[in-house]
Formats: structure tokens, C-alpha cells, sequence
């Protein structure tokens, strides 16, 4: 749903768990960190548009991806130049790879796992079932990797689809064009080592052994409409969002919490009716410490927290609006586009006194 109004759309005090949230516009080039009522408490500049999005590290830095020109020819997603920002806006670590693309994470043991393109060899390419025929990139398909690195840049495990798995098995979206298997767009490091993964193109989500470089946990369904943002909770169960897009029914996103031991999706979000709720595309979700889950609709810029109940409680409309060229096309017109949202809590490491809404009590 379009909204004609940004800033604070809503703000119930009584039930909305208090915090910063972290806004990084995807059309901008810079993050802001946002109070309860819409206040602008903090702000980092970068030299490029963001690689999708950024967020706080436990230090209070932030860790940020940029998009440069270089590297593989695609944009949705794309990144480049991995930056870690102190409070002040000081450079205090950055990593260079042209093909990062949309996630990138630092691990418990300060190394930083990201998400990579690379160009499928030939007859590779030929094995990759689906998409719309003819539509390579200048006869090109590229596939992902994901790669560790340590503080020093070295790499220390790397995965390649096309290597570890066998690309028969996980066909293209009839309607997706072939420049790109299988377009994953999430991965969040597991304490084991293991790395979840979403895969949007293959409506995928899948964990990967880290030893034997296979998955040992997979599931798909086709009625998500891809997915984004796969995340682990505390409680074991898998926090994601769903786009419902190219599913048999009318489309609608979801926020979905999923068992992955039974398969059984235990909890989710829907709009009232289904349709005042979708993003095609990007998007997110985190689940809060009261329970509570605040949600990045993301195309249209919109961020909501919601109850176990479905209630809205708390809800913001991005006001920092751009050129829409963030995909590498020239459309004209503006957007507020975000590709996730944080909220951090005033105690929380992140934040930890470093800054104080004029409100907060």
C-alpha cells in the first residue's frame, strides 16, 4: 500500500517497546538513528549509496556496505565496499570485494561473512534449469557465493552453490530472468559455524554445514513468494520475511516464524485485508525483547511493531526520499525504499548511553 504520510504514523506508548531504530534509505547516503516519535538523535554520511543497509555492532560502531561501480554487472543488491564506522563517523575497518551483494555479517569471533557473485562457468551455466530462456546476462549466469573473512581481510571458509550443491535440484522462478542463480539475499552465521541462507529466486531457505559444505537443513515452498532476512531466534525457530510474490493466490507479504525441526509455521503476520500489506521485494523483520516484532515493509519505506496479537502499536513512514535509480535504471521519480530496520534498546551494547531521547522519561 502507498502512503501519502511519513514520519510517525503511529506511537502507542502504552504498548510499543521503547527504542532507537536504525534507518539507513537505500536512495541516501546516510543512516539515521530515529526516536520513538520520529526524532533525528544521531547521523553517519557515506561517500556511496548503501549495499542495502547497515546496523550496530555491540562496540556501538556501525558496519555498512557501499555500492561501487565495479565488479559484475548486476544491481539488485549489489555492494562492493564493507565499512566499519565508529560513533563519530571514523573508518575503523574496511574490506573491498566488487561482488559483495546484499548481506554481510560479523561473526562472534570478530571475522565478517558476506554474501558474493561470481560467473558461472560454461557448463555450469548450461545445468541451470528454468528462468525465462535467453535472458543471461550477455549470454552470462551468475551464481553466489559466501565467504569468511578475518579482521585482516584473509579468508578463512568460503562456500560456491554451484561447487557444493547440485544445481539441478533448485530450479529458476519460471518468470526470473537467468542473469543470476540463485539470488541469495540473507546469511546469518549460526553459534555452531553454520550459515543460514535465504535464496529468493529458488523460494529456499537452507542452512549449510560448515564442514561438509552441504546443507543438512532445507526447506521450500512456493507459497512464501521468495523470502528475505532469514534469521535464527533464541527459541530455535527461524524469523523471515515472506514477499508473495509468484504464488497461485492474489499477492500479500508475510512475516513468518517457522519451526524448522517439524516444518510448522507457529506464528505470523498478515495484513487486514491481505493486500495492505506487501513488498515485492527487500524487506525485514526482528523480533523484540518484550516479544513484540517490528517490521520493515520495505519497498514502501513503512516500519511497524506488532504484537503476538497482530496489533500495530507503533508505526513510521521513511521522510528521506531519493532518485529511484538504486537498481541501475534511470525510471525518474523518487523513493524512501529501505531494505531493513533495527531497533536497539537504550541499554542495550549497541547503544549504551551514547545517545538520549529528549522524551525518554
Amino acid at each position: 500500500m502507498r502512503h501519502r504520510d511519513t514520519g510517525i504514523l503511529l506511537n502507542n506508548e502504552a504498548k510499543a517497546t521503547f527504542g532507537y531504530n536504525l534507518i539507513v534509505p537505500l536512495v541516501g547516503k546516510e543512516a539515521y538513528i530515529v526516536g520513538m516519535r520520529g526524532e533525528v538523535l544521531h547521523q553517519w554520511n557515506f561517500p556511496l549509496t548503501p549495499g542495502n543497509y547497515a546496523y550496530l555492532l555491540p562496540t556501538g560502531n556501525l558496519l555498512w556496505s557501499g555500492r561501487t561501480t565495479e565488479g559484475p554487472p548486476l544491481r539488485r543488491g549489489k555492494g562492493g565496499l564493507m565499512r566499519e564506522y565508529d560513533w563519530d563517523g571514523k573508518v575503523v575497518w574496511e574490506y573491498t570485494d566488487h561482488g559483495q551483494h546484499h548481506d554481510f555479517r560479523r561473526c562472534p569471533n570478530g571475522n565478517t561473512i558476506y554474501i558474493g557473485w561470481e560467473k558461472l562457468p560454461d557448463d555450469y551455466a548450461r545445468r541451470v534449469i528454468g528462468g525465462i530462456p535467453g535472458s543471461e546476462h550477455d549470454g552470462v549466469i551468475y551464481g553466489d557465493y559466501i565467504r569468511e573473512v578475518n579482521p585482516a581481510g584473509e579468508t578463512v571458509w568460503e562456500w560456491h552453490f554451484h561447487l557444493d550443491e547440485e544445481i539441478e535440484a533448485h530450479p529458476l522462478i519460471e518468470v526470473c530472468d537467468r542473469e543470476e542463480f540463485a539470488h541469495a539475499n540473507a546469511c546469518f552465521p549460526l553459534p555452531n559455524g553454520d550459515v543460514l541462507v535465504s535464496f529468493r529466486r529458488t523460494h529456499t531457505l537452507a542452512i549449510i554445514d560448515r564442514q561438509s559444505k552441504k546443507f543438512r537443513w532445507l526447506k521450500k515452498d512456493v507459497m512464501w513468494g521468495t523470502t528475505h532476512d532469514v534469521q535464527m531466534l533464541d527459541n530455535g525457530n527461524l524469523l523471515f520475511f515472506a514477499n508473495g510474490i509468484y504464488t497461485p493466490l492474489n499477492p500479500f507479504s508475510r512475516v513468518i516464524e517457522l519451526n524448522p525441526d517439524t516444518g510448522e509455521e507457529v506464528w505470523d503476520y498478515r495484513g487486514q485485508p491481505t493486500w495492505s500489506f506487501f513488498s515485492p521485494n527487500i524487506s525485514g523483520a526482528q523480533r523484540l525483547s518484550s516479544g513484540n516484532t517490528l517490521i520493515c515493509e520495505g519497498q514502501m519505506g513503512r516500519v511497524f511493531e506488532v504484537t503476538p496479537e497482530q496489533e500495530i502499536v507503533w508505526e513510521y513512514v521513511s521522510p528521506f526520499f531519493g532518485g529511484y535509480n538504486w537498481f541501475g535504471l534511470e525510471r525518474g521519480g523518487s523513493g524512501n525504499s529501505l531494505f531493513r530496520c533495527y531497533r536497539y534498546a537504550p541499554d542495550s551494547p549497541e547503544i549504551a548511553g551514547r545517545v538520549k531521547s529528549p522524551y525518554l522519561g
